[in-house]
């Protein structure tokens, strides 16, 4: 007979360890979107260079049972023109053209651009596929296999797959459980050491590469097909309207990796491992498939030549830009109370098993009676014991001596970066070099405006005298003053204002390219004793500041709903967005 059931209440159940902790969101609705793609690259050309090849992937249409693409109106310019130009499709199915240039010019510009119609259907869905995978088509085992970054057959790998899939009946519980783990055990930096599978699994962190390779190596390893996918995301934000507020979610704009995960049902279904399960949202755009990110490298690639003697290697910048034609959100969403305690999304799925008949069990043995109790006299009252003599009052407590160094925050960000020549070049012998796309993107809000006021919220594990507070920011100009502010902790948002930084005056800041820490000071009269608990930090502003704070990916170091919004005219702190601010927040703590 048949059985269906909720098959994500199922398999989020077994991995919860307690349901408050639980962010795992049902959505339904529909996203759509018509975007205008614009990729420029300028090359400065170095000296003593005997060739230069650019190449760039034309994106295919796609379609999915949650995520659709279409792609139109693709165009590409090179000035001056190339020499030679040459258009090739690989055995993943990407269609690339190369540009080469035998006798280089100081300066190439090459422009890409395109209309992509994204449109993401988020609705009830059912799917049969059984685990593990009866068979695979031929054409597909190569997206099971192992690769340099994706380290499936390492045994650490195999354990963990086994471990979080042993039991399960059917493919789509067994990739819940695989991105419900990863989404809980990943932490988001930029830029890893590393970038593949095992040091993410080992480490703990890494960036949008890590998350999709550790994903596919614990896939690939228990028999599911998995390809790596690489586009572009847009930095529109959109919102998700739940039972108490919004929840509003944003990416940088630019490169990003996420899977695609192969049903023998539904065929390619996208998922991200950072926080989208069955679905990606209409910010993305699809361009180029493959095993790993080492093969999927050819958008953008630039590569060259140069003589022996050469003393500068060429410059690469790069602009991404996405202007949208239209764009239409209406998605809402249901807290549920299982799942990871990292936000996850997803659409219902329903999950179909064959289930035999169960037998009845054998009817239970008569039991023989039980003898009655025997009869037992009460026994004669003690005496009262004599009351004891009042305690001695406690000693006075002693006082807290405020004498160790204090550092806590979300720290890492890629500090000092200059996100329009983030590149890096790799020799390959022979004095031939090459500059492959990366994944290094500013992620920022601009946060002086007078229209929203943003606030991040800092838990402070032991008490503490505050004697500075960095955020991470680039100032873009203007003028005025900067400051800190500290609020107490109401019910999960700001409340009481406590306390306020000493002000910075804006030319005081450097505006050269890049995020760097900006200390914000307490005088030494007015430094704050904190207990331990969660406090809310806000940066104040006067005049006209043009001031951005860089964000992470996610949640690195506090909960889910510890970065606010909200407008000003607003009371109430209710919107969450979907990452958290740079900060750090340094002082003196006892032993």
């Amino acid at each position: 007979m048949m059985k269906s059931f909720k098959a994500i209440f199922v398999i989020l159940m077994l991995l919860a360890s307690t349901a408050v902790l639980a962010e795992n969101f049902t959505v339904k609705g529909d996203m759509a979107s018509t975007i205008h793609y614009e990729l420029r690259h300028q090359i400065t050309a170095g000296d003593a260079m005997r060739k230069l090849m650019l190449s760039f992937v034309v994106p295919d249409s796609f379609d999915s049972p949650t995520y659709k693409q279409q792609i139109t109106n693709f165009k590409i310019t090179f000035s001056p023109q190339a020499q030679e130009s040459a258009t090739t499709t690989d055995a993943r199915g990407n269609k690339t053209i190369q540009a080469t240039w035998m006798d280089v010019p100081p300066i190439i510009d090459a422009v890409v651009s395109f209309d992509a119609r994204t449109n993401t259907g988020l609705k009830s869905m059912q799917s049969s596929a059984p685990f593990p995978t009866a068979s695979t088509p031929k054409h597909l085992t190569v997206y099971l296999q192992a690769s340099e970054q994706v380290q499936t057959n390492d045994p650490a790998i195999g354990e963990l797959s086994f471990k979080l899939t042993n039991g399960v009946k059917t493919q789509f519980d067994a990739v819940q459980r695989v991105v419900s783990w990863v989404v809980d055990h990943v932490r988001y930096v930029n830029p890893p050491q590393q970038y593949d599978a095992l040091y993410s699994l080992q480490s703990g962190k890494g960036n949008c590469q890590n998350y999709s390779h550790l994903t596919a190596a614990l896939l690939r390893n228990v028999g599911v097909p998995v390809r790596i996918v690489n586009g572009v995301t847009m930095n529109q934000p959109f919102n998700v309207v739940w039972e108490k507020g919004t929840l509003t979610f944003k990416m940088g704009q630019g490169r990003h990796s996420w899977v695609e995960v192969w049903y023998p049902d539904l065929g390619w279904v996208p998922y991200d491992p950072q926080n989208m399960q069955f679905f990606i949202s209409n910010r993305f755009v699809r361009i180029e498939v493959g095993v790993d990110n080492n093969e999927t490298k050819n958008d953008g690639l630039v590569r060259w030549a140069q003589s022996s003697g050469a003393r500068t290697k060429p410059t690469l910048q790069e602009t991404i830009g996405g202007n949208f034609l239209s764009d239409s959100i209406k998605v809402t969403a249901q807290r549920q109370n299982y799942g990871p305690k990292n936000l996850l999304l997803g659409p219902d799925i329903l999950a179909q098993l064959e289930v035999q008949p169960t037998p009845l069990p054998p009817p239970p043995k008569p039991v023989p009676p039980v003898p009655a109790p025997p009869i037992i006299l009460p026994v004669p009252p003690t005496p009262a014991p004599p009351i004891p003599a009042p305690p001695k009052p406690a000693p006075p407590p002693k006082e807290l001596r405020y004498n160790v160094p204090f550092v806590f925050g979300n720290l890492e960000f890629p500090e000092n970066v200059d996100f329009a020549f983030p590149r890096v070049t790799k020799a390959k012998g022979n004095n031939s070099f090459e500059m492959s796309r990366n994944f290094l993107v500013e992620t920022a809000e601009f946060v002086t405006h007078s229209v929203t006021q943003y606030a991040q919220v800092v838990e402070l594990p032991k008490p503490v005298t505050l004697h500075k507070i960095a955020l991470a920011l680039h100032n873009f100009g203007g003028d005025g003053h900067l400051w800190v502010d500290v609020f107490q902790d109401k019910e999960g948002e700001p409340g009481e204002l406590l306390c306020t930084t000493q002000m910075i005056a804006l030319e005081e800041i450097s505006s050269k390219p890049g995020y760097r820490w900006v200390t914000f000071t307490f005088s030494d009269k007015e430094r704050p004793v904190m207990k331990p608990g969660a406090y809310w930090i806000a940066l104040g502003f006067s005049g006209r500041p043009v001031v951005n704070w860089f964000y992470t990916y996610g949640k690195p170091v506090g909960p889910v709903y510890g970065t606010r919004y909200k407008s000003i005219f607003a009371k109430e702190w209710s919107g969450a967005l979907n990452y958290e601010f740079n900060y750090k927040v340094e002082g003196m703590t006892v032993k």
